[in-house]
């Protein structure tokens, strides 16, 4: 089990690999550390899984810091990585305050989404001497301008991009960056070439860890899955069962 960011690149080099899940909740969070997760994030999939919108780019600060404050109440071992969301770094300047809001929420590191475009906000947040975790790959705040979610590293410009991405946060001072939904023999080459451990979702099984959306995982969320995530509970099952029979004998 991972107690500090310090011990990313042992893991790295010795194993085993990391296991990663999202919490936005006090109790959930608890629970995860309690089981040994490597690392807790706070993800802004919180838009859509807790609070019903559409996609992330809806998420705001506010939200981040008061679902980041509730898991952090939750944890005592698992470092914590905390979203910052859409329009929340646009330059440098904003970018280090908001890493710094969410640092004074109980965050243990932050994390952006973008490579070389984001250089300046990354080296403004590693500067000030804020752990950082890299997003590179099909990236959910871009999900409008790119006209839905789709697979990346499928031609030869695309893997081009998604190497200079990489390095750039590698080069920046990332301890971790998240790969998603990048084919699988890009992701695994990428893992080769950086000193950051790589976090999979949606990138094949070489990567150095992965991570899931713990609703995904838990069946808690029936009315969307990922293809890529295979849960291993039926929460929502198990759930409007019990409802079913509370109602029943309620009514009698």
């Amino acid at each position: 089990m991972l107690t500090s960011l310090s011990d990313l690149p042992r893991r790295k080099t010795s194993g085993p690999k990391l296991a990663v899940l999202t919490a936005y909740d006090y109790p959930t969070a608890r629970m995860l550390d309690d089981a040994g997760v490597d690392l807790i994030l706070v993800g802004d999939s919180l838009g859509m899984v807790v609070l019903g919108l559409p996609d992330t780019t809806g998420v705001t600060m506010d939200m981040m810091i008061h679902h980041t404050a509730a898991v952090c109440r939750g944890v005592k071992r698992a470092p914590i990585i905390a979203d910052m969301p859409f329009a929340s770094y646009r330059t440098p300047a904003e970018a280090l305050a908001n890493a710094q809001r969410l640092m004074e929420a109980g965050a243990s590191a932050v994390k952006l989404e973008g490579g070389v475009s984001m250089r300046p906000q990354i080296r403004a947040i590693i500067a000030a001497g804020i752990p950082f975790v890299g997003h590179i790959g099909m990236l959910p705040q871009s999900v409008k301008e790119e006209g839905g979610y789709k697979k990346k590293g499928k031609t030869s410009e695309q893997i081009d991009r998604l190497i200079a991405d990489a390095q750039a946060l590698d080069e920046a001072g990332a301890v971790a960056m998240v790969l998603e939904s990048i084919v699988p023999e890009v992701a695994t080459q990428i893992t080769g070439l950086v000193k950051a451990s790589t976090i999979g979702i949606g990138a094949g099984s070489g990567t150095d860890g992965q991570v899931l959306v713990t609703p995904d995982l838990l069946g808690s969320f029936p009315w969307f899955r990922p293809p890529f995530a295979k849960p291993h509970a039926d929460v929502a099952g198990e759930t409007l069962r019990a409802v079913n029979e509370y109602i029943a004998e309620v009514r009698g």
